[in-house]
């Protein structure tokens, strides 16, 4: 058996290293063997100096996910950064891979830092609702300056080694990529030195300039205020750094302790912690075993070079997979590569990406009028016109010149996957690859089972969601799949509030103050009219309104109107729109407060979450709140609509709905499955 610490003295310097694989989590055997290792040391009379260091991948890359949930054993965290502070020796944390959390809270409990050039070092607690709990908020200020601290904290985002030396985070970074070697050197050199041994938490001099004044918190959150909306782990942190500024710092720790508390008992906190573990669980298939093999895609054919097909082959371009472009003219194939072109080039223009980048996915393309071009790729994906005349018709083509082997895969948001393999003769290479609109950028792609999609092909479509930065959400066939189907019911009921005379706005309000972007209505506006109630017939406010040439911000406004600074208004001609459709139709008009209104528009969704669980479409119901979250916005610190729903109470959610079914009709029926979990006091 082997040990995770092993104890070295070279010199004067003790060598404590770590080994526990894959990422040195610091669960409870790895602090106890940190622990063991620095009170050795303590006692080692010919020590002057101690190296702490790990093996593997990454220095601690945080705390033990295993351990979430859990009453933790003595040394927790902070006894861990207690004893390594406490230790009468020189103490230098040696970094590689990506301290994060936990890990790098204990290098700063260490006088010094040195890392490799590819060392990647932060604080992402924020994106589990929380804040570092081992003294980051009161740490990170002082060697590097509150805005440096506020910004890193906040965002959760990873600093690469170069800007970490230039902040103070880092005090060296290695000339080589021999780690342990330079770090021995560097320890050596201190000692030889006389360097100070003064702590982290003893520097006061970076936060010296804003004591007694709030106002750099205040701007900070004003500045912010639209992106942290709804996050409480952000505007905790900004009160624990505030609290690093004004108090002293053993008070200031407390402080932090209360703050990460509170969010620990937060439902936002426990919102995004759900919605943590969920992303990581989309990925497993229970019918589809680990040793599945993966199909290797290194060409992509798309077949259409509109919105969908540019956006799509964008996701290809950019993770360095060359893509054949179909289109039936040469000018809609043009149009559609230059608008590829238009896109990145203002990523270009906003720093986001290199000209040199920009140029290599340009020359990753091969534009075609011929189906024969296709010969030679591995996936194939149409994004044609969404009818099942014309993608039968694409996909037998296909089957005429790809290759054996070659993934066949429609982008089709409701069509029935198994009805488009018939017209191939390889039903079990044909899947869904469902993007979202924009497909360049939102990061969902549900991926859609057929009954004879063959276990490689569907284990290809889940791997490669990574490959292209996505997150795979596993559908079996059936209208809408997932993500579409469920949110069409909020649509349908924003509809329906509207003709019963709840003002739009009002509608808007209630959905942006749970906590989404942007209203239902106003989000149609957006949208355009014109695709919202595309190939309708029926009798619509929507329709109206495009008869009157009326298609939303793009054309004349729509239910709002909008100055030139695209702030809206509500329109006065919608608004006599609204009422001339309702009484044609005979709709009875209703009073509704916004608690009413958030049910009306939100518990039919979880009602039909419930029903495609019951059919199967989706695997569990953590899928669904992920395909809501990245499909649709819905606000992550709401934890998504299955989520959500467990914390309102299933009772309360049937019991509304049996309500609601008995006031406006069968639209809010509940579902059998939804009665049955109520029945035998169970959740989702």
């Amino acid at each position: 058996m082997t040990t995770l610490q092993t104890y070295e003295i070279h010199g004067d310097v003790a060598l404590i290293t770590i080994d526990s694989p894959p990422v040195n989590a610091l669960g409870y055997d790895v602090r106890k063997a940190i622990v063991d290792g620095f009170e050795k040391a303590a006692g080692d009379s010919g020590v002057n100096a101690i190296v702490l260091t790990c093996k593997g991948r990454t220095f601690f890359a945080g705390a033990d996910i295993r351990e979430f949930g859990t009453t933790q054993k003595s040394p927790v965290l902070p006894e861990v950064i207690s004893t390594i502070e406490s230790s009468p020796k020189l103490t230098i944390a040696a970094m590689h891979g990506t301290p994060l959390g936990g890990g790098l809270e204990t290098a700063l409990a260490c006088h010094y830092r040195i890392a490799l050039p590819t060392t990647r070092v932060g604080l992402p607690e924020v994106h589990l609702g929380l804040l570092p709990g081992a003294g980051g908020t009161q740490k990170l200020p002082r060697l590097t300056s509150v805005e440096a601290a506020l910004d890193i904290i906040t965002s959760g985002r990873q600093v690469k080694s170069e800007e970490a030396l230039s902040l103070g985070i880092l005090d060296k970074v290695c000339s080589s990529e021999d780690l342990v070697k330079e770090a021995l050197g560097y320890a050596n050199d201190l000692v030889a030195d006389n360097a100070p041994r003064v702590l982290v938490r003893e520097r006061n001099d970076k936060l010296a300039e804003h004591k007694g004044s709030a106002e750099i918190f205040n701007t900070f959150r004003s500045k912010n205020a639209r992106r942290f909306r709804g996050f409480l782990a952000k505007e905790n942190i900004t009160k624990a750094i505030q609290a690093a500024v004004e108090l002293p710092f053993e008070e200031g720790l407390m402080r932090e302790r209360e703050l990460f508390m509170e969010l620990m008992e937060s439902r936002a906190s426990a919102a995004q912690r759900h919605v943590f573990f969920a992303e990581r669980e989309t990925i497993k298939i229970p019918d589809i075993p680990k040793t599945t093999p993966v199909r290797a895609i290194d060409s992509v054919g798309i077949v259409g070079a509109g919105t969908m097909g540019g956006g799509i082959a964008m996701n290809f371009l950019s993770a360095g997979i060359p893509v054949t472009m179909l289109e039936q003219k040469q000018e809609a194939l043009d149009h559609g590569i230059s608008v590829i072109q238009k896109n990145y080039q203002r990523s270009v223009k906003s720093g986001r990406m290199s000209e040199a980048a920009l140029e290599s996915c340009m020359s990753l393309i091969t534009p075609s009028l011929d189906y024969a071009d296709f010969s030679t790729v591995d996936l194939v994906i149409e994004a044609v016109f969404e009818t099942m005349e014309i993608k039968k018709a694409v996909f037998s083509s296909l089957d005429a010149v790809v290759k054996d082997g070659c993934i066949l895969a429609s982008n089709t948001s409701y069509l029935d996957i198994n009805e488009i393999a018939t017209s191939t003769s390889r039903p079990q290479d044909v899947i869904g690859l469902h993007f979202f609109s924009p497909a360049n950028i939102m990061p969902l792609l549900e991926v859609v089972r057929g009954e004879k999609s063959d276990l490689e092909v569907i284990n290809t479509g889940m791997r490669l969601a990574k490959t292209i930065r996505k997150t795979p959400v596993l559908s079996r066939v059936g209208w809408g799949f997932i993500a579409n189907r469920v949110m069409k019911f909020r649509s349908l009921q924003a509809d329906s509030l509207v003709l019963q005379g709840i003002n739009p706005e009002t509608i808007d309000k209630v959905i942006y103050d749970y906590g989404f972007a942007m209203g239902p209505i106003a989000m149609k506006d957006l949208v355009g009219l014109d695709v919202i109630g595309r190939g309708s017939t029926e009798l619509t406010v929507d329709s109206e309104l495009v008869s009157m040439d009326r298609l939303g911000q793009k054309k004349n406004g729509g239910y709002y109107d909008y100055d030139e600074n695209r702030q809206r208004t509500l329109s006065p001609i919608a608004m006599d729109l609204i009422k001339e459709v309702a009484a044609k139709k005979g709709v009875k008009q209703i009073t509704a407060d916004e608690d009413e209104i958030l049910a009306r528009l939100l518990y039919p969704v979880i009602n039909e979450g419930a029903k495609v669980l019951d059919e199967g479409i989706a695997l569990r119901s953590s899928d669904i709140d992920i395909a809501c979250i990245k499909g649709y916005n819905w606000p992550v610190y709401q934890g998504g609509p299955m989520f959500w729903a467990n914390t309102v109470g299933l009772d309360n959610v049937l019991n509304k709905l049996r309500e609601f079914e008995q006031q406006y009709g069968d639209a809010f029926t509940p579902s059998p499955y939804l009665e049955k979990l109520v029945a035998e006091g169970k959740e989702f």
